[in-house]
């Protein structure tokens, strides 16, 4: 509330920061490893399902303005260039996952000025945007701050305040090269889909128990499960 000299009292209402996420897409041939045996020729679809569900449930988060994908090739990325508010950018300079998301941040910085930035994992197939919400919301305590995987080595999520630098520090135990970089971890209830991403068969039984989006569920029934 605010009382100006007439004796009127205004009341301000504070609007949540605005965000740009930013999201690393792989050349969809080489994507899902670790699934590959499982997945058979349903591979590349499986990965590209995932993508395009992480990439809706986020576009419908209300708080986010943009969503930068930073893809190594840009062939067969329709189906995510269709989903509002999405831009797709080359993979620069080609040389990792970190300078990937460092270059898809400032992309986004150029785009949507003073924006806060989030890298959000490509692999999150059972993302719901109210708990995506939850995780941003707690983030802008911090001026960097990072959520963990299900699995507690890694991060799904890293996110930097405007104007204090963008670190990520994603692959492998990022969830330690997170902490020591000085970015607070968020600790946070009734957020597993933010937190379950998808790298091995028993990743996606757990995604499709908390229920995946409807372009995963296509493919997931192609394979029978």
């Amino acid at each position: 509330m605010l009382r100006v000299d007439s004796g009127v009292t205004v009341t301000v209402v504070q609007q949540e920061p605005r965000w740009s996420l930013v999201v690393p897409v792989k050349r969809l041939a080489a994507a899902k490893s670790r699934l590959a045996a499982f997945t058979g020729p349903h591979r590349g679809e499986l990965a590209l399902a995932v993508a395009t569900d992480t990439v809706t449930a986020a576009a419908a988060c209300p708080v986010v303005t943009e969503i930068v994908i930073v893809a190594e090739s840009h062939a067969d990325l329709d189906a995510l260039r269709d989903i509002g508010r999405v831009h797709v950018v080359t993979d620069e300079p080609a040389a990792g996952l970190n300078p990937a998301l460092r270059h898809g941040a400032a992309v986004a910085g150029a785009r949507t000025p003073g924006t806060w930035v989030c890298a959000l994992s490509a692999d999150l197939p059972a993302l719901r945007p109210a708990e995506l919400h939850r995780v941003l919301a707690a983030a802008e305590r911090h001026d960097h701050a990072f959520l963990a995987d299900t699995a507690g080595t890694g991060t799904t999520a890293y996110t930097a305040r405007p104007g204090t630098g963008f670190t990520p520090a994603f692959e492998g135990p990022s969830r330690r090269r997170h902490r020591e970089s000085g970015a607070s971890e968020l600790t946070l209830a009734d957020v597993a889909s933010v937190r379950r991403d998808v790298d091995t068969p028993a990743d996606l039984r757990e995604a499709i128990a908390l229920g995946v989006g409807p372009h995963t569920a296509k493919i997931v029934a192609r394979l029978g499960l």
